[in-house]
């Protein structure tokens, strides 16, 4: 039988770049890679039109597909993952010093409410630091990869021809999550971040994940064992990039749990159980879902 060749979305980072070069190959299948952009262009592709066989996706823009009927599931492979304590900026001019205050304002997120960063930035905000998300006004600066979802009532979207970053640095908003702002007047809300995020890993289990990867419904239908085959794949690929480890930041996430990129449901589960939670609590799914029921392997 000829081997199928599936037309492939994927960042070539370093624990992925053996796959992108052909050091790893699955057993079953190939990858057709299709150079994108950015991979945000990608998510919207595959979620819109389902333009690819295998697709690197942002973790709540495949929860809020799911809930949507989009027919595609996800492996248990993670090619992205950051700490966000550092996305959260804030206007030293605005009165703002602690997360609470930013109660009754009106807070900026870069791109669309359901952006996952923006998800786990609120997480933090609510349940680290007491805030109440409901208070605040969510100002958007673009739209939703999953166009029949719709915004709770507290969501709204920028003013046409303005800027989330000039308005931040201008005063004219206190604060905003995932925009790049050089100013002296713009900080980061929740200090020394990346002790804030390991310390979260040390004390909660969160080292949040940003991405997974997808896979048509019906490509894994006609193929039984790609899933498996994939999974293998992107962990043999996975493990050549660990064995040469030279990140600080991936050093000491590695010295807390041992993997510092963790693949599979069960390593993952209170990171991903922490993402479905937020996503209802923010009024991004109405019905939550069990974790196990995302994932095939």
């Amino acid at each position: 039988m000829e081997r199928p060749r599936l037309k492939t979305a994927l960042v070539a980072r370093g624990h992925t770049q053996a796959l992108r070069d052909g050091t790893v190959r699955p057993r079953t299948c190939d990858f057709v890679f299709e150079d994108v952009p950015a991979i945000i262009q990608a998510f919207r592709r595959m979620v819109r039109g389902g333009d690819f066989d295998v697709a690197e996706l942002a973790i709540t823009t495949y929860i809020c597909a799911r809930a949507h009927g989009k027919p595609f599931t996800a492996i248990p492979v993670f090619p992205m993952r950051a700490f966000h304590h550092g996305a959260i900026l804030f206007h030293t001019g605005s009165g703002i010093r602690t997360p609470r205050d930013l109660e009754g304002r009106r807070v900026g997120v870069n791109r669309g409410y359901t952006v996952t960063t923006g998800v786990w930035a609120r997480g933090i905000l609510q349940h680290q630091y007491g805030v109440d998300l409901n208070s605040i006004t969510w100002v958007l600066s673009g739209d939703e990869h999953v166009a029949e979802w719709r915004p709770p009532a507290n969501v709204v979207t920028i003013e046409p021809g303005k800027r989330m970053e000039d308005m931040l640095a201008s005063g004219e908003i206190p604060a905003a999550i995932g925009v790049h702002v050089d100013s002296p007047d713009v900080r980061t809300l929740i200090p020394h971040a990346d002790a804030a995020g390991l310390d979260a890993l040390r004390s909660r289990g969160l080292y949040p994940i940003n991405h997974t990867v997808v896979v048509k419904d019906d490509v894994l239908c006609a193929h039984p064992g790609l899933a498996r085959d994939l999974v293998e794949a992107f962990t043999a690929a996975k493990r050549l990039y660990v064995d040469r480890l030279d990140d600080p930041l991936l050093l000491r996430v590695k010295e807390i749990i041992g993997d510092p990129l963790p693949y599979g449901v069960e390593p993952n589960r209170k990171m991903l159980e922490a993402i479905v939670q937020y996503a209802g609590e923010q009024g991004i799914i109405r019905q939550s879902f069990d974790v196990n029921d995302l994932f095939v392997s």
